[in-house]
């Protein structure tokens, strides 16, 4: 996802109900100048590659993502996991990264019941 198409799912993230392109271009507007031709390209893009849902309202379309922002972030990390080489290495250079707060949220997730981590590949 480039620059701009981030912005707009960063809007439509954060709005938690579907969106017109006028909705999301008056929104973007505050902090720069974008037009709604350029809104109405980046949303029909993001449909095109199954990144929000729309559907017809009344003469317009509204957009809704079609992943909350942490399921979407969770398929980047499991993508760069997938494609990173070395699992353990890469795991092992992630863990290094993460903040106290992080790795204890970690830590409780996997001593939940069902979160085994023998049993992730």
């Amino acid at each position: 996802m480039g620059p701009l198409e981030t912005s707009v799912m960063q809007r439509l993230w954060a709005v938690e109900q579907p969106q017109t392109v006028r909705e999301v271009q008056e929104f973007m507007a505050t902090d720069r100048t974008i037009a709604y031709t350029t809104v109405m390209t980046v949303l029909d893009n993001l449909h095109g590659k199954g990144f929000v849902t729309r559907e017809r309202q009344g003469r317009a379309y509204v957009y809704s993502p079609r992943e909350t922002r942490e399921e979407y972030t969770a398929s980047l990390l499991g993508n760069a996991l997938a494609d990173g080489g070395d699992r353990r290495g890469v795991l092992m250079h992630f863990v290094d990264r993460l903040d106290e707060e992080a790795l204890a949220s970690l830590r409780q997730l996997l001593q939940e019941p069902g979160n085994d981590p023998e049993g992730v590949p």
